[in-house]
């Protein structure tokens, strides 16, 4: 095994796991009229089924992280397959297109992106420490779901379920 690697080594070696696509999503007052701060998440998993909990890893340099820590709230939405863009513009890759495209719904008091695979509104229930990021659990207070095909990442590309 090699126990000598930078950070771009490990980040490869990790980009191996596919991962589904979500964008995290919670109050804000300073973003662009929409009362909304969104960010692509791949690092989400659940974690308990009761009480019902899930975990998002949000880089502790991030607008998100100070708003989590402000708010107490925050929403997740599982994309599907054709919203790879979605994906991109709250990575970091801003598209006036799809931005006006955007439906959020609020459940109390949380916004969530309103067309997507699965949503959860969620309750901060605890956070900790994870070296650069910080893992938030939250309590899912309510959620939606619908059939289709998630959007995947590996490797640093996009991907559907069977290509």
């Amino acid at each position: 095994m090699d126990r000598t690697f930078d950070q771009q080594t490990f980040r490869r070696a990790m980009g191996a796991f596919a991962t589904g696509i979500t964008i995290m999503t919670t109050p804000d007052d300073d973003t662009s009229g929409t009362g909304i701060h969104g960010m692509t998440a791949n690092s989400f998993t659940s974690v308990s089924l009761d009480p019902p909990l899930v975990l998002v890893s949000v880089d502790k340099r991030t607008r998100m992280h100070g708003l989590v820590d402000k708010q107490k709230v925050f929403g997740v939405t599982v994309l599907d397959a054709s919203q790879e863009g979605v994906s991109r513009h709250f990575a970091g890759q801003p598209n006036d297109e799809v931005a006006k495209g955007l439906r959020y719904e609020w459940v109390d008091g949380i916004p969530v992106l309103a067309d997507g695979l699965t949503t959860v509104a969620c309750k901060l229930w605890a956070q900790y420490d994870g070296g650069d990021h910080t893992l938030y659990i939250g309590e899912v207070v309510q959620m939606t779901q619908q059939e289709g095909a998630p959007l995947l990442y590996v490797r640093g590309q996009y991907k559907q379920v069977g290509n």
